[in-house]
């Protein structure tokens, strides 16, 4: 569903229009997924708002690359899948939208936020937060640079992996066996022809092979944050934004038993909400009505 787009001036980023009217959302999806994970959020929500979905660098069918950016740029590689949504509004010609951004799309919409790239009408975090304080947050990210940590993502996820036509289509089928393999798994309950959309999505044709993203090269560019970076991944960044700001929470997520840490930061503002979802991480994919739910009341109180 909706229809594929290559934002102009962006350098090749691409996503997905759904349609619609009302006010203008932008969907982004966290690392290691792609624009499709929004695929049933979006076919209700367009009927309400105006809904696009991004791939990120080194994402889906986004031809750009985050480690493509040149050393010693104004800013660090591991910003630019951030500062790019800013362009990609920029090319929408978009004013006060509201950002959705789900797992390390929820730092994103974050980030380019506190760094004043965008005035939001108010933003969304989809189970995607920054808890920890600087000392911490330093910590956390050495540890994604461990060797065994990469090492452990690549297996897991074929990252960067080079398959045939054939290799690809087995592993688009065996995404959807998986999922309905175990209750834990992570697209369990999902819809099985979301689960191979966004299978597929995440090759990219170079010539007779089709290619995993993100590779490893990207992981290791996103998560490699400098530690004197202007916007870190900790704590410190909500502090600096002042846009309405949703929180959703999953019950059985990666941050589920950190919800005192998630209220204290919601605590600080009067315009800010904790929303609580039953659901896994996967929120998008597996809750996608009770998400949907959420950015539409979002849209409703915060319209253009």
């Amino acid at each position: 569903m909706g229809t594929e787009i290559e934002f102009p001036g962006c350098g090749g980023l691409t996503g997905i229009d759904y349609g619609g009217s009302g006010p203008n959302v932008l969907l982004v999806h966290g690392l290691g997924q792609n624009a499709a994970v929004w695929n049933d959020v979006a076919q209700r929500l367009s009927t309400r708002a105006r809904t696009v979905a991004v791939d990120l660098r080194g994402h889906g069918k986004s031809r750009l690359n985050s480690a493509d950016a040149a050393p010693g740029a104004a800013s660090s590689r591991s910003e630019h899948h951030w500062r790019d949504l800013a362009d990609v509004i920029f090319a929408l010609e978009w004013q006060r939208p509201i950002l959705v951004g789900h797992a390390s799309g929820g730092f994103a919409v974050a980030a380019v936020t506190a760094a004043e790239l965008i005035t939001p009408a108010a933003i969304c975090a989809v189970d995607g937060f920054v808890l920890d304080g600087p000392a911490m947050a330093q910590a956390a990210v050495a540890a994604r640079q461990d060797p065994a940590e990469l090492q452990r993502q690549q297996s897991d996820h074929r990252y960067g992996w080079s398959a045939s036509e054939a290799e690809m289509n087995d592993y688009v089928e065996q995404c959807v066996e998986d999922a309905s393999a175990s209750a834990e798994a992570f697209n369990a309950g999902a819809r099985e022809e979301l689960i191979r959309a966004v299978a597929r999505r995440s090759f990219l044709q170079d010539g007779q092979r089709w290619i995993r993203r993100p590779t490893m090269e990207e992981i290791t560019a996103v998560t490699d944050v400098p530690p004197d970076a202007a916007i870190y991944p900790s704590s410190e960044v909500y502090k600096r934004i002042q846009c309405p700001m949703t929180m959703v929470l999953a019950s059985n997520g990666d941050y589920a038993t950190r919800r005192d840490e998630v209220r204290a930061i919601i605590n600080t503002r009067l315009n800010r909400s904790l929303v609580g979802v039953t659901c896994n991480h996967n929120v998008p994919m597996v809750c996608p009505s009770a998400l949907t739910d959420i950015i539409i009341n979002l849209t409703s109180r915060y319209r253009r």
